[in-house]
């Protein structure tokens, strides 16, 4: 029989005097993908950081958890060092927080390479592009040349799978790699992690909340909850009711032929003569694949960047071409909120005074009132006023999302922009998110510009759907009409997948 090349007994980890994962056990064989599957806060990332050697100081553990022969729970610097990118490989959710953003992508990896495998420089630029043209990166000798910030989101991921894998690990640790990428990209990362653990017979190990990759890639599941292995590892789809459509009313955002254009290599259009309209109240969803343009022209509403052409229009007054004082008296009316609940706030500074942090800049604090109003804000989206003296580390991902929102809301906007603002969310937390989201147009009446590409989640929050494809909108139209036509041809750009 042959061993496995993870084998975790009664792991224990405690950060500080919190019990995190309790006497988790489990193996993976060669060639075996196991999936990891729990809420936020279950004990996921803390049991991949155990097996990884990347636990915080703080942290205690207990039990054992063995790679290739070797014990990596309380291993030192010497033994991790020598066990990483030969023997184990890890591939995070941010591709960002790998790459360094100082150097170019090719260098990365060779250095890697070299470090591994013993080569000199030329040997391992070369083998740093072939690991680059291994995962798909078009022109890898040119790419190579290129800084992280110059590639997709998708290419990111891609070159760290290349980083992870040039060596040909035995166990691949892939720490949600796919949240923050569109279906289509997702698809092709989760594919291509299959294609090199096939190649080389890897194990590995995927942390996740998507039950599309439990279902397609995993061929065990295993289901954690405060710490704990469930005897059940059958996840639960929740279902999502279709949103009613809304009544016609005077349109409160109104962009026209509106197109954004980048320079780089050469200039191209990230957005192409793109038209749509938002009423009062009204929720438009805008998805599509990465690099469709959903984010630029998500940019261009907000005016962070200006169009090419076109027109966007406000409360019946054109932003492009408005003076930028006259701007920046207007921009409270529209407020952003992103993908990256944590990185969205300061580290440095508590979350209480994160939402009172527009009402400072406007101008509009004051001394006797202002406290009570950053009560009213937390206890508006679902968190306890107590939350306001903490700082982001101290709080989940979910209740920073929520401050977020608060933060948001404090500038009494009409319209949100929300790009991507549950992808980094487990599926509870999400469906928390929306209702929350819901519930506040109900009250307050604002309209919401929604990027996403999880056509579950359009199914059930948006009233109206634009399907945008390199730079275009293709199809746009009530969500329910949209989602079904889509479901019915089984349309690459999407997928029903929660």
């Amino acid at each position: 029989m042959t061993d496995p090349i993870l084998d975790v007994r009664d792991l224990h980890v405690a950060i500080g005097p919190t019990a995190a994962v309790r006497g988790v056990s489990f193996h993976i064989d060669p060639g075996e993908t196991v999936a990891l599957v729990g809420a936020s806060g279950a004990g996921k990332s803390l049991t991949a950081k155990a097996i990884l050697g990347l636990l915080p100081p703080s942290a205690h553990t207990s039990g054992s958890a063995v790679v290739d022969g070797t014990e990596v729970l309380g291993a030192g610097r010497t033994v991790l060092t020598g066990l990483r990118g030969r023997t184990l490989a890890y591939v995070p959710q941010d591709a960002l927080t790998v790459l360094s953003p100082v150097h170019r992508v090719g260098d990365q990896i060779a250095g890697a390479i070299a470090s591994v495998q013993g080569l000199g420089k030329t040997a391992a630029r070369e083998a740093a592009i072939d690991a680059l043209d291994a995962v798909g990166i078009p022109d890898p000798a040119v790419r190579a040349r290129d800084y992280p910030h110059q590639f997709s989101g998708g290419m990111r991921q891609r070159a760290v799978i290349a980083l992870a894998t040039a060596s040909a690990p035995k166990l691949i640790v892939a720490d949600e790699p796919t949240t923050a990428l569109d279906v289509r990209t997702r698809t092709q990362i989760l594919d291509l992690l299959r294609d090199r653990c096939a190649a080389t017979g890897a194990g590995m190990l995927i942390i996740t909340h998507d039950l599309a990759v439990v279902d397609e890639y995993a061929d065990r599941v295993l289901a954690i909850a405060e710490g704990r292995l469930l005897a059940d590892a059958t996840p639960q789809r929740p279902q999502v009711e279709p949103r009613r459509a809304l009544i016609d009313s005077a349109p409160l955002l109104e962009v026209e032929d509106l197109s954004v254009a980048y320079r780089g290599r050469s200039t191209r259009r990230a957005v192409d003569g793109i038209s749509f309209d938002i009423a009062a109240g009204e929720t438009l969803a805008l998805i599509g694949p990465s690099g469709s343009g959903k984010s630029s022209t998500a940019a261009a509403v907000l005016q962070l960047v200006r169009p090419a052409s076109g027109t966007v229009h406000f409360e019946g007054r054109e932003l492009t071409g408005m003076p930028e004082r006259e701007l920046r008296a207007l921009r409270p009316r529209f407020q952003p909120v992103l993908q990256d609940p944590y990185g969205s706030l300061s580290p440095r500074v508590r979350v209480g005074e994160a939402v009172a942090e527009p009402l400072r800049v406007q101008r509009r604090w004051d001394p006797a009132t202002g406290p009570a109003r950053v009560r009213e804000l937390f206890a508006l989206t679902g968190l306890d006023p107590e939350l306001a003296e903490r700082r982001p580390h101290e709080l989940s991902g979910g209740q920073c999302q929520r401050v977020n929102i608060a933060r948001a809301l404090a500038s009494e906007p009409r319209l949100l922009v929300l790009d991507e603002p549950t992808s980094a969310l487990d599926a509870p937390l999400r469906r928390e998110i929306f209702e929350l989201l819901i519930g506040l147009q109900e009250r307050l009446g604002v309209s919401y510009l929604f990027i996403c590409h999880d056509l579950e989640a359009v199914r059930g929050f948006a009233h109206r759907v634009a399907v945008m494809e390199r730079g275009r909108i293709v199809r746009f139209g009530a969500t329910q009409e949209v989602c079904d036509d889509l479901a019915a041809q089984r349309d690459p750009r999407v997928s029903e997948t929660a």
